[in-house]
C-alpha cells in the first residue's frame, strides 16, 4: 500500500542549501583561505563548535584552511592574575619580558590546544604550532614613535611547515608568535599576522572573524561591500573608526597584494563562514581591490 510521504521542511531546507552551495564548493576546491579567529569570537561554546565544524567541512570539499587565532582577552586576564598591568597604545599592548612570557603561554599553550580540540572534536585533524615553529614567520620589533616594547611584526614568511600539514591532510592553527633574527621571540597582533600569510601562500580568501558584524553605516545597517576608496571615503567621514580601521586596513593590503577578497565577518552567528562562501547573500563585508 502506498502512502503520502510529506518531506521534513528542515531537511528540504538543507537540501537546497547544499545544492545551492554545490557551485561554490567547486569553484574553491584546491584553494587555501586563511581564517583569523578573534580572541573575543572564541567566548561562546556553542560558536566555538561551529567554527570547528566549519573549518572541517572546508577542508573535506578540497579548501586548504588555515587558522590564525588571537587571544588578547585571555592574555589580559591571565596578566592580572599574576599582577601583571596591561597597557596599551594605539589598541596594542606594551609587552616587556614578562609580559611576553604570559603571553607566548597563553597563546601557545593553552588557545592553542584548545583550538586544536575543537576541531578534532568535529572529525578533523588539527596541528597547533606558532610562527617560531619552522621558523614560519620572522618577526621584527615594530618601530614608532611609542615604544611598544617586545612587539613584532612579520617580516620573512617560509610556508613550508604549511605546505607539510596541509599536503597531509590536517589543519594548521597558529598562534601568532615570531621568532626574530636575533633570537628574541615577539607576540604578533593576529590581523596583522593572519594579514601576511595569504600573499605567501597564495590563498584566496582571508576571513577575519571578530565580534561585531562587518561594517556598518552611520544608520547601523551592514555595508557587505566595499573597495579601498570607498574605504578611504568612510574613514574620512567618521563613519569607521577606532579598532575598526586597523581590520580593514589588513583587508585593503590583502587584496591590493592580490588575494581575491578579504572578509570581515562575526564570528558569534552560527555558521558565519559557510553562509558568506557558499551562498550569494554573504554574512559580512566583503572587500575587494577597486
Amino acid at each position: 500500500m502506498m502512502t503520502d510521504h510529506k518531506p521534513d521542511p528542515a531537511l528540504l531546507a538543507r537540501a537546497e542549501t547544499l545544492v545551492e552551495a554545490l557551485p561554490y564548493m567547486q569553484r574553491y576546491a584546491g584553494s587555501t583561505f586563511v581564517v583569523k579567529y578573534g580572541g573575543h569570537a572564541m567566548g561562546d561554546a556553542d560558536a566555538a563548535e561551529d567554527f570547528a565544524e566549519d573549518v572541517v567541512l572546508l577542508k573535506a570539499v578540497g579548501i586548504n584552511p588555515i587558522v590564525v587565532h588571537g587571544g588578547g582577552p585571555q592574555i589580559g586576564a591571565a596578566l592580572k592574575a599574576q599582577g601583571i598591568e596591561s597597557r596599551f597604545i594605539d589598541g596594542l599592548r606594551v609587552t616587556d619580558a614578562a609580559t611576553m612570557k604570559v603571553a607566548e603561554m597563553v597563546l601557545s599553550g593553552a588557545i592553542n590546544k584548545e583550538i586544536v580540540s575543537w576541531i578534532q572534536a568535529e572529525g578533523g585533524r588539527a596541528v597547533g604550532i606558532s610562527g617560531k615553529d619552522g621558523r614560519l614567520v620572522t618577526a621584527t620589533k615594530i618601530q614608532g614613535p611609542h615604544d611598544l616594547g617586545l612587539v613584532g611584526e612579520p617580516d620573512d614568511i617560509d610556508t613550508r611547515l604549511l605546505d607539510t600539514i596541509s599536503r597531509a591532510g590536517m589543519i594548521p592553527v597558529v598562534a601568532p608568535i615570531g621568532g626574530g633574527a636575533d633570537g628574541q621571540t615577539y607576540p604578533i597582533n593576529a590581523a596583522n599576522f593572519a594579514g601576511a600569510l595569504p600573499l605567501a601562500t597564495g590563498a584566496e580568501r582571508l576571513f577575519l572573524l571578530t565580534d561585531v558584524a562587518g561594517v556598518l553605516d552611520k544608520e547601523k545597517r551592514l555595508l557587505t561591500d566595499l573597495t579601498p576608496p570607498q574605504i578611504a571615503g568612510l574613514k574620512a567621514d567618521g563613519t569607521i573608526y577606532g579598532g575598526m580601521i586597523p581590520k580593514l586596513q589588513t583587508c585593503i593590503d590583502a587584496v591590493e597584494g592580490g588575494v581575491d577578497a578579504a572578509v570581515i565577518l562575526d564570528g558569534r552567528v552560527p555558521h558565519a563562514m559557510l553562509v558568506e562562501i557558499f551562498t550569494k547573500a554573504g554574512a559580512g563585508t566583503l572587500v575587494r581591490a577597486a
